[in-house]
């Protein structure tokens, strides 16, 4: 029985290192039959940023009483085993989840196939070639686009168009394939950090939308750094 797993996720931005998971879509797939369906929304301890509210309809309200990316791991790697993974673009996904599981402690490598990358070889004349681009050439149905399991779902369902249309001749094109992307874990900001930290922000009364308690080291020291070059800092310390 060959089974994968098809994810999506949502992000406060496309910087794996700055910015956070809001959301995780995660779809298995048995012998092209979906069988179970992971979906969570993330508290990234981070503002989202309008943009991406507009984009996502994900809000802060809608994140702030979530669990951390922490809490929620555990369930999502007994959810996804050891099966390789199914993505549009999957790099940007994976780097997101390979970076938030080696912060955490365990190893996440995979193999893995691009529903993007096949749909830039089988699908040339196409000018666009987005999830949402593409589910509708197939005259797929997409809904709540930019919602990690709407879309975790379309692309499973890309990825059954593009095999039925291209896979007799091109099978070697549907071969899992190793992802590579190198990460290290982070470490925890130091307790001295985090009280300059504090003593800073209350010394200069700055109000901020970050869980402080969430910050690794270099975030925190990346932080005060900021906020020491924006407002000073502390006199006579």
């Amino acid at each position: 029985m060959e089974c994968y797993i098809v994810l999506d996720l949502e992000t406060t931005g496309l910087r794996p290192k700055q910015d956070k998971i809001i959301e995780i879509g995660a779809v298995r797939v048995c012998n092209d039959v979906v069988v179970d369906v992971f979906s969570r929304l993330v508290y990234p301890g981070i503002p989202i940023k309008e943009e991406v509210v507009q984009l996502t309809g994900i809000s802060n309200e809608m994140v702030k009483h979530e669990h951390t990316i922490n809490e929620i791991l555990p369930q999502f790697l007994a959810f996804a085993q050891e099966l390789p993974l199914v993505g549009h673009n999957i790099m940007f996904d994976y780097s997101f989840m390979k970076r938030a599981v080696v912060n955490f402690g365990e190893t996440f490598e995979r193999k893995a196939v691009d529903t993007l990358q096949l749909s830039r070889k089988f699908l040339p004349k196409l000018e666009k070639k987005t999830l949402n681009s593409v589910c509708e050439y197939f005259a797929i149905e997409l809904n709540n686009h930019h919602r990690a399991l709407d879309d975790a779902m379309a692309t499973h369902m890309l990825f059954q168009k593009l095999k039925q249309n291209f896979y007799e001749k091109h099978w070697e094109d549907f071969s899992w394939k190793p992802l590579s992307y190198k990460v290290k874990k982070e470490q925890p900001m130091t307790k001295f950090q985090k009280q300059h930290l504090i003593d800073l922000i209350k010394y200069h009364k700055i109000v901020l939308d970050i869980d402080i308690d969430l910050l690794t080291k270099s975030q925190c020291s990346r932080l005060t750094d900021q906020l020491i070059s924006q407002y000073g800092n502390i006199k006579n310390k």
